[in-house]
């Protein structure tokens, strides 16, 4: 009946033998540039006519009286599995049967007195199409399995390039810092500042925030990298010349699950205090309330200056160390792979880059997946326009996440489709 080990159904998770990572160099890209595309591949309607069907066997086995308590257990899981893959390829292939029948119907319509309903069943065929491409993405999300850490926290660093572009770089990088604390808001999520390093002609250096709230992950984890920008100087010959500078600064997102369970050794700490240099109100630079913590076996070293309280931000410091540690632990566990932190940090060369913000042709491009927006300003802004540009990486990954397991399937089959 097509289930899986004796019984179970385990799908191979598209993304459980290593974080998935947007490949730079996927012949695919061009082909399956989107989820209506990669549902008209043969690969995908051959692998999802078998889900069908081995749904239907299912149901069918369900309602056999043969059937014993255990097995009843498993089918019902793979049942549940099943249901809405199942439910959504009908509803697609329904759609687009009617699509046809629209078609079919438009070529007849040719006379005067029949424009009007020719008018009608062209408006109903765009409904459709738009309903198709719906339900393609719902589809494709329901195929690829969420990551394990899609649903946690995240400690976010924006760092200024220290090779490039001066001062365009500190300002650009405090530009992104508060695109991403807008952002927060915009999703409705918890953004609370941990380090802030400003930089003495208005920019930031580095800066790290705590985001907390649903899918925090998911939605930021195509952020991290090397970010470029080209402009014009506000101030000084450059702008006064036109001259186009270009600098980088680099965002690091890692995962922090709800449950951290990192013990970590009070004699493996050196603790330091210091006034806190950014800005924070009356206390900033009068008490010695900001933390700096070393962790002395792997030189890992965070800072807290949030709070006004010295045991507050101790202690704020000590979770964004554990959480640091336990990130190792994660990048071990994926070893095959380059860690999470080396990809998305990587040299800060301008070559490594996944995005670039040109203000002088006021266009944002990122280039993992060649597309285009309008409007820095929008983008910045933090609100729809990011929204927009970040799900359009989503939908990318998850295509490419079907694309190599299609793959992967057919390697299975000695090269069978």
């Amino acid at each position: 009946v097509g289930l899986h080990n004796g019984g179970f159904w385990k799908p191979k998770s598209l993304l459980d033998t290593a974080r998935f990572t947007l490949s730079f160099n996927s012949r695919h890209r061009k082909n399956h540039q989107d989820s209506r595309a990669l549902w008209k591949h043969e690969a995908v309607q051959k692998y999802l006519e078998t889900l069908s069907k081995e749904y239907q066997q299912v149901s069918h086995l369900l309602n056999a009286d043969s059937v014993n308590d255990f097995e009843q257990r498993t089918l019902k899981r793979r049942c549940a599995d099943l249901s809405p893959i199942a439910a959504a390829f009908q509803e697609i292939r329904e759609a687009e049967k009617e699509v046809q029948e629209l078609e079919a119907m438009c070529k007849e319509l040719d006379s005067r007195d029949e424009k009007q309903l020719l008018e009608l069943a062209l408006e109903e065929k765009e409904t459709l199409d738009k309903k198709i491409n719906v339900l393609c993405r719902k589809l494709f999300q329901l195929l690829v399995p969420k990551e394990k850490y899609d649903k946690s926290h995240v400690i976010l660093e924006v760092t200024a390039g220290r090779t490039t572009g001066g001062d365009i770089c500190q300002q650009f990088t405090k530009e992104m810092f508060e695109m991403y604390q807008n952002y927060a808001d915009y999703k409705c999520w918890t953004f609370d500042i941990v380090n802030y390093m400003p930089a003495e002609i208005g920019g930031l250096h580095h800066a790290a925030a705590h985001i907390s709230g649903d899918d925090v992950y998911r939605h930021l984890k195509y952020e991290g990298g090397t970010h470029r920008v080209q402009r014009i100087p506000e101030t000084g010959l450059s702008s006064r010349m036109q001259r186009i500078h270009t600098g980088t600064m680099s965002v690091i997102v890692l995962p922090q699950p709800e449950e951290v369970d990192v013990k970590v050794d009070p004699k493996d700490l050196r603790i330091d205090t210091f006034r806190a240099k950014g800005a924070g109100g009356q206390h900033v630079n009068k008490t010695d309330s900001a933390v700096r913590i070393v962790h002395l076996p792997t030189g890992l070293a965070v800072e807290c200056q949030q709070e006004r309280s010295q045991l507050l931000n101790k202690d704020i410091a000590l979770r964004t160390l554990r959480a640091k540690l336990y990130q190792q632990i994660i990048e071990k566990q994926l070893s095959q792979e380059q860690s999470a932190r080396k990809l998305q940090l990587g040299t800060r060369a301008q070559s490594e880059r996944i995005r670039t913000y040109n203000f002088t042709q006021d266009r944002v491009t990122d280039h993992r997946i060649s597309y285009d927006a309008r409007n820095i300003k929008e983008i910045l802004n933090g609100k729809e326009a990011l929204d927009k540009l970040i799900n359009r990486l989503l939908e990318f990954a998850e295509m490419e996440a079907v694309t190599e397991y299609l793959e992967s399937l057919q390697a299975m089959e000695g090269g069978g489709c």
